[in-house]
């Protein structure tokens, strides 16, 4: 028996000399990428090609100095929806690499039976059985290592995940913010223009009582003074809805943040220097691009888990337990039964389907593939766009501010040379109402220029080294180094 017993013992340790060997299917070569050392946008109003500061960039919202903004945004990184279910996706992935490791190790259970027997001669009996059965498939040709890392790829493009929701969460939380100080700015620039509009038709009132001049200029006065007010409910139901949704992201119900931003308060206002890199830094540093490329490692290991069943499957089998016809006997030495021994099984037809299983994944990576390099283009496009609208913006608030004194200028001269009969009163309402369109503009441009930057920050992965504020931090901040590395080399 002992002799048996060595001679399986060999066996065994031959097929895990064997298990040693490489796995089938490709191994994972991360995708190279050519990019210029430098911006296609002018980098101007304050944009520099220096590299962003690591602590800057990961609490980008700190630039803004606005206190309130940054309570909201912790309160949002601690209680968001999204954010939750993103760390769930996370928790999930985990306990799928274990489902996928198990692999590695053997399979035991347990049974046991009492079975009566009878014949047709009338003679009946008994059996009884008790015991542990194991079976081990071992991994020679490498399918169970190829789920592991597809599982592991996997979890690592599930966590890029949760950083891309924390970025979208932290910028739309600063846009939103930023709207409701520029609501606020435009509907108190409209109510300075109603009241001025007001002492213009009171004005153009009395005049007309007394004789010096028609109905109307009243009229028009009027109709000028009513058409700004109704400007006036539209302005506070785009602010309701802003504060509303900045309560939603911040896992509040509607209303509950209004006491905290019903004080007007000044549109957070830009740094007069923003450091964006260059195009590599930035790729480096986005989630949706890291995200890609693991999506992509997850892939090429699937074609690996696909081709593993060309191969045959070794299997080591085994089972110990107690056998009696008298359930009395069950427990004595002389009941015991045991079996061991290897056991190979081989597809050898199938018409064709490991194959096409093995070209559907092939075709699948080289999507994930494309995939990649449209994440990186989209990503370059991003950051493009973000830089010129920003410079831009800065250009048309100038042009608008110049514009806004000329208006304010032109308001008194139309009002002076009416009173005076130099002038019809049309010209006075042209000029009231280009000023309240100028200010108008102005303050959206100013709000418009703050969320420019917003972008440039969440275009450039800012945000989300971060996510330690919203006390989960993340742990495998190392492994998210080594694929930073996998991906730029």
């Amino acid at each position: 028996m002992n002799r048996i017993i060595k001679k399986h013992l060999s066996v065994m340790m031959l097929f895990l000399l064997i298990a040693g060997c490489a796995a089938v299917g490709p191994d994972y070569i991360p995708p190279g990428f050519t990019l210029e050392d430098k911006w296609h946008s002018n980098l101007e109003k304050g944009l520099v090609s220096a590299s962003p500061d690591p602590p800057t960039l990961a609490r980008w919202w700190t630039c803004l100095e606005d206190s309130l903004l940054e309570e909201i945004i912790l309160r949002a990184a601690r209680n968001n929806l999204d954010l939750k279910e993103a760390r769930a996706r996370v928790l999930e992935a985990r306990s799928r690499i274990g489902i996928a490791s198990a692999g590695y190790f053997p399979d035991i259970d347990s049974s046991g039976s009492a079975i009566r027997s009878g014949s047709g001669t009338g003679t009946e009996s008994d059996a009884f059985y008790a015991g542990f059965d194991a079976g081990w498939e071992l991994d020679i040709f490498g399918g169970t290592r190829r789920e592991v890392e597809a599982s592991q790829a996997n979890l690592e493009a599930v966590r890029e995940d949760l950083h891309d929701v924390l970025i979208t969460l932290l910028a739309e939380v600063g846009v939103n913010y930023v709207d409701v100080r520029t609501l606020q700015h435009r509907i108190a620039i409209a109510r300075e223009n109603i009241k001025a509009q007001k002492e213009t038709y009171e004005l153009t009132r009395f005049r007309f009582e007394a004789g010096l001049s028609d109905e109307l200029a009243v009229e028009q006065a009027r109709y000028n003074l009513e058409n700004s007010r109704s400007q006036v409910p539209m302005l506070e139901s785009e602010l309701e809805i802003a504060m509303n949704r900045l309560a939603i992201l911040m896992g509040l119900t509607p209303g509950t943040v209004h006491k905290k931003l019903n004080d007007p308060g000044p549109v957070p206002a830009p740094p007069l220097v923003v450091a964006v890199g260059i195009p590599a830094e930035a790729l480096r540093l986005r989630p949706d691009i890291r995200k890609a490329e693991r999506e992509l490692a997850a892939q090429t290991a699937r074609v690996g888990v696909a081709a593993a069943d060309l191969y045959p499957r070794f299997n080591l089998i085994g089972s110990i337990g107690l056998e009696a016809l008298d359930l009395e006997d069950l427990f004595d030495i002389s009941s015991r039964v045991w079996r061991i021994g290897p056991n190979v099984s081989w597809k050898l037809f199938d018409a064709g389907a490991i194959r096409e299983n093995i070209g559907i994944q092939s075709a699948i990576r080289e999507q994930y593939l494309i995939r990649y390099e449209s994440a990186v283009l989209s990503a370059l496009e991003e950051v493009e766009n973000a830089l010129t609208d920003y410079a831009k913006e800065h250009d048309r608030r100038k042009f608008l501010a110049s514009a806004a004194m000329a208006a304010q200028q032109a308001v008194k001269l139309a009002q002076m040379r009416y009173q005076a009969g130099l002038v019809e009163f049309n010209t006075v309402l042209d000029a009231q109402r280009s000023l309240l369109s100028f200010q108008d503009q102005l303050a959206r441009s100013e709000g418009t220029i703050t969320t420019n930057l917003i972008r440039i920050y969440k275009t450039l992965g800012g945000g989300w080294e971060s996510s330690s504020l919203t006390g989960h931090p993340d742990d495998n901040h190392s492994g998210n180094k080594k694929n930073e590395k996998q991906l730029h080399g």
